[in-house]
């Protein structure tokens, strides 16, 4: 079975955040096969251009039903017409999700997290109990490889 990973974020992010997104979204190819996001801006594009960089495949389940509304970054696109209830999708699609800075909609993925015991990596996102607070690229795509290995997720 492929390794699915996710990454969550805001959809609206600053440079350094950007930067960070992309340099994770490179390494994660090592780790894991497909990468999955919510497919729109910020966050989501700068995660999926690092990892199709590396040469992975990415895929974005977008809020809408217009598929020309994902980045250009996405691989394959769902068009859930879900609206913000994509999020539960999102992170049920993982094996193993990480998280960047974001608004409401991160919050939410985080807690749906929680809620179905899919493992979290908190990489400067919200400080919430039950998430694995790491500090670096390398130490959440370290983890995440480790928890892909053991099969604990």
């Amino acid at each position: 079975m492929k390794k699915v990973v996710s990454v969550i974020g805001g959809r609206n992010c600053t440079v350094e955040v950007e930067k960070i997104a992309q340099e994770l979204g490179k390494k994660l190819t090592k780790v894991a096969d497909i990468l999955v996001s919510g497919g729109l801006s910020g966050v989501m594009e700068a995660v999926c251009s690092g990892f199709q960089s590396g040469g992975g495949l990415t895929m974005g389940i977008i809020p809408s039903y217009n598929k020309k509304e994902a980045n250009k970054f996405v691989d394959i696109v769902i068009p859930s017409g879900l609206g913000l209830a994509r999020n539960v999708l999102v992170v049920t699609t993982a094996d193993v999700v990480i998280a960047l800075s974001g608004r409401a909609g991160t919050l939410s993925e985080i807690a749906y997290c929680i809620q179905f015991g899919i493992p979290v990596i908190n990489l400067g996102s919200w400080d919430i109990p039950g998430t694995i607070k790491l500090n670096s690229v390398d130490e959440a795509v370290a983890k995440v490889g480790e928890l892909l290995k053991s099969g604990k997720n």
